[in-house]
């Protein structure tokens, strides 16, 4: 099996084999760019190397050394000959972009002689020992596992003691000086050396990169991005060409748009006199890419048209790193460019409009995620006229946030687990912090900039980020941070906005972000692919509104509960499950009417012609009874009864299993009076909206927790009659439907019974999903992680659909629901409905639409057209 191909092969490898680097090193050899020579070692390899329980990689040894030989004869260099040494960097390369999640080594080949070599070759020995200190540096880190720390404060302790600022101010002396001491620093370390033998520097390093796939950032950035563990890694030899060989030398990192806006044209920064770390790293802040035209203009041109090139090519926003060398221009990287979800949908909508991609590839781009992350919050604009600024960075991700500054990625993640929120405050971050970086509210360093591992990482999870804040300092020993003269302890209360990259002290209050007009276009274009509705779970006016602004087609789910848990309303809810007859019932059950009348009217008003489903009351009765000794005798004083008598009224409403008792359907069969009191606040109401405004309006009212046939006609029968007698006596019509929300086991088997006597079913796959595993979903927290961590589950089920289980009972119950109908309406009002895998199952067997809360609709209805067209290709 071949393992390695030189980036000029003739080959038809994809990313899976090559990697992403690796496939777009060898496609821009092929449009003949200005790519430093090199080879790729495949994902196969990698994966080789690890099934075997990470022997040595003995089995590539001889192939890499015949790559090496092919690398030498096309330029005309050694590795380890002192004469005409070659340099070569090796880097990872995964099927799927993880930046800095792998490792890196760069200047390989360099030792005590070859360093000469470079320094006589090039006539410049700062240069090649700058090199090979960095080479040492990097290969302690990366191979021997030595903390990089150790070695920057080595270094910092010797500026200090030359009295310079800069590393480049450091001398020649200097330089071999630090060397000298970052070799012993190998020994003291883990009594090892720095490896002389540049085949064996070359071995270790690819071995190395390997390795880092299982590292833990690596994993922790694969389980938020959802990316297969088994891909492996590739592994990208390279000729090293240098931006820190004099004047007319740089580095930098550059998009084709902007990252956080998505706005056209070249973004990017550059570093003269640096290598590609220096960039990414955010060690140094480097220049914005637009000074590069006044610096370098002829560098300048040559890498727009460059640009320009790579993104007609690959029709999508390029994230390019490039080398200049003595003038002269190397890309050594392009990839599909990370963004924020502002940018995505822009970019998207623009690339169709100038003709580079079509509708479909670009709802297809995009993810579901991504418009919850589109509707950041924002600061309210009262609070920030008041607010207290302590300084002002680079806004490298939006959003708002607040929360207690941590310095440290690990009491960062303790902070969170203990409930705070938390804001990382770093001096730059590195891939090592990502634990404390996902769980953070937001992120911000004092250096680095639009591009540095803060700045891209934070783009990529959504999360609020400011980098090169020039007026801040970290001290992570004392636990404290200097923000322009101000000094914060941790745990100190700011607020970040992302925006703007202003930050502010204490806490400011925040509103929703509003949607933006690309993402609005592009969602039309998903509704005009997708064949299944995206409804939603809403029962306030204001949840309504926002459900139909963000365009839900109807409300699959209102739920009756909530609307009795104002302070009059409980009260009269207490009255009526209370009351020891019928007619003490129904009086309070007439006030309870008088105010359900009010709340339908105003979602009919929002709904209009809309499909409305009304779930009449579900939960047990006791959770509107009152627990506390003093909440029982106040309402024995307005009852006008005795506490003890009170006392013994809720006792009785005691139940050993709620969830599993007297609640649903059961509470009609008992006390058929209090659906019947809610249909008719719903049928009224509809009608007064259908009579004053002239909406067709059309209530599906649902009955909970039906397990069998007998129940849903013998409600259906009682409310049907309820519902006709008073329409009749109105002399009026309403086209209204009762339906069931199929939520017990036992109702899928016997489904084709149910359908006879129901209108529609919607499935409550959070209570169905609860009785088929027997997880309560209230307590599942306790143990979904322990479940997940040993693959047990591999999600969560109140999440993700269940779809061998629950999804299992689910088509039963569709296949004999349409036995009996086969015009019957079915859909999911579950919050699986806003889960994108979960809606293409619910498509799959039929479903007519899903139901979500309000915010997550947009996702939904992108979720539902790439479903849609997933299944066409």
């Amino acid at each position: 099996m071949q393992y390695i191909y030189a980036f000029a092969e003739d080959q038809t490898l994809t990313n899976t084999e090559l990697g992403g680097k690796g496939a777009n090193l060898a496609e821009m050899t092929r449009l003949g760019l200005p790519v430093p020579a090199g080879f790729t070692i495949t994902t196969a390899a990698c994966q080789r190397y690890l099934t075997n329980g990470q022997a040595e990689c003995d089995f590539l040894k001889d192939d890499l050394m015949k790559a090496v030989q092919q690398l030498e004869a096309t330029t005309h260099r050694q590795l380890g000959n002192p004469e005409q040494p070659l340099l070569v960097s090796v880097r990872s390369g995964a099927p799927i972009s993880m930046p800095g999640m792998m490792d890196t080594v760069l200047n390989l080949g360099l030792n005590d002689q070859t360093v000469e070599g470079l320094a006589k070759q090039t006539h410049n020995p700062w240069f090649a020992y700058d090199c090979y200190r960095r080479l040492i540096q990097m290969f302690g880190d990366v191979v021997y596992g030595i903390d990089k720390s150790i070695f920057e404060a080595e270094l910092t302790a010797l500026k200090r003691a030359k009295q310079v600022a800069s590393d480049t101010d450091l001398t020649l002396a200097d330089l071999k000086q630090l060397i000298q001491t970052y070799q012993t620093l190998y020994q003291n370390a883990d009594d090892a050396q720095f490896p002389q033998s540049v085949t064996a520097q070359l071995n270790l390093a690819v071995e190395a990169v390997f390795k880092s796939w299982l590292n833990p950032r690596a994993k922790t950035y694969r389980r938020l991005h959802q990316i297969d563990a088994a891909m492996g890694t590739a592994v990208n030899i390279q000729q090293m060409v240098f931006g820190n060989y004099q004047g007319q030398s740089g580095t930098g990192v550059a998009f084709t748009r902007n990252p956080a806006t998505g706005e056209p044209g070249l973004f990017g920064e550059y570093l003269l006199n640096a290598q590609g770390e220096d960039v990414v790293a955010g060690i140094r802040t480097p220049e914005p890419i637009a000074t590069l035209k006044a610096q370098l203009p002829t560098i300048y041109e040559q890498f727009k048209t460059l640009a320009n090139q790579l993104e007609r090519h690959y029709q999508d926003m390029q994230d390019m790193e490039f080398t200049i060398e003595a003038g002269h221009l190397y890309v050594l990287q392009t990839r599909i460019g990370k963004r924020t979800p502002q940018a995505a949908f822009k970019i998207a909508l623009d690339l169709v409009n100038e003709g580079l991609i079509d509708r479909q590839t670009a709802i297809l781009r995009l993810k579901p995620a991504m418009i919850e992350g589109l509707l950041h919050p924002v600061f309210d604009p009262q609070a920030l006229k008041q607010a207290p600024l302590l300084l002002t960075g680079l806004p490298a991700s939006p959003g708002a946030a607040t929360g207690a500054i941590y310095f440290d990625a690990q009491q960062a993640q303790v902070a969170h687990e203990a409930g705070e929120k938390v804001i990382l405050v770093r001096q730059e971050t590195s891939p090592e912090d990502i634990d404390g970086m996902v769980v953070s509210q937001a992120i911000v360093t004092s250096r680095g900039g639009m591009t540095s591992h803060a700045a891209v990482v934070a783009r990529g999870m959504g999360c609020c980020c400011v980098v090169g804040c020039a007026q801040l300092s970290v001290d992570t020993d004392q636990k404290q941070a200097d923000f322009n003269g101000q000094l914060l302890k941790e745990g100190a209360i700011i607020s970040v906005d992302g925006h703007t990259g202003r930050i502010y002290l204490g806490a400011l209050g925040q509103q929703t972000g509003k949607q933006q007009a690309a993402l609005n276009t592009i969602l039309d274009w998903c509704d005009a692919e997708a064949p299944i509705d995206v409804w939603a779970n809403a029962e306030t006016p204001k949840e309504v509104a926002t459900a139909f602004e963000f365009g839900a087609k109807g409300l699959g789910l209102v739920r009756t509960e909530h609307m009795f848990f104002g302070p009059e309303r409980l009260f009269k809810m207490r009255e009526m499950i209370l009351a020891d007859q019928l007619s003490n019932r129904q009086i309070a059950l007439a006030a309870l009417k008088e105010l359900q009348l009010a709340d339908f009217k105003a979602i009919f008003e929002l709904a209009q012609d809309r499909p409305c489903t009304i779930r009449l009351l579900d939960p047990p009765l006791h959770e509107f009874l009152p627990q506390a000794t003093a909440d029982q005798v106040a309402l024995a004083t307005v009852l006008q009864i005795s506490p003890a008598e009170i006392k013994r009224r809720i006792a009785a409403k005691v139940e050993v299993n709620p969830m599993l008792g007297h609640r649903g359907s059961r509470l009609a069969v008992t006390y058929p009076e209090i659906y019947q009191m809610q249909v008719l606040a719903i049928i009224e109401s509809a009608l007064a909206v259908q009579v004053e405004q002239g909406h067709a309006v059309a209530p599906k009212i649902m009955l909970p927790l039906i397990g069998t046939a007998a129940e849903m006609q013998l409600l259906k029968q009682q409310l049907t009659a309820t519902i006709d007698t008073f329409l009749a006596q109105q002399a009026q019509t309403i086209a209204y439907q009762i339906g069931t929300m199929i939520e017990v086991p036992r109702a899928c088997l016997v489904a084709d019974q149910i359908a006879a006597s129901a209108d529609f079913f919607s499935f409550g796959t959070n209570d169905l999903t609860q009785m088929t595993f027997g997880f309560s979903r209230d307590d599942i927290g306790h143990f979904i992680g322990a479940y997940q961590e040993q693959a047990i589950l591999t999600k969560d089920p109140f999440q993700t659909l269940d779809q061998d289980g629950v999804g299992a009972l689910m088509r039963i119950a569709i296949q004999k629901g349409r036995q009996t109908k086969p015009e019957l309406s079915i859909g999911v009002c579950g919050e699986v409905g806003g889960d994108p895998s979960s809606i293409a199952f619910c498509q799959a067997l039929g479903v007519d639409y899903v139901s979500c809360s309000p915010y997550r609709v947009p996702s939904a209805r992108l979720a539902a057209a790439q479903v849609a067209l997933q299944t066409r290709v």
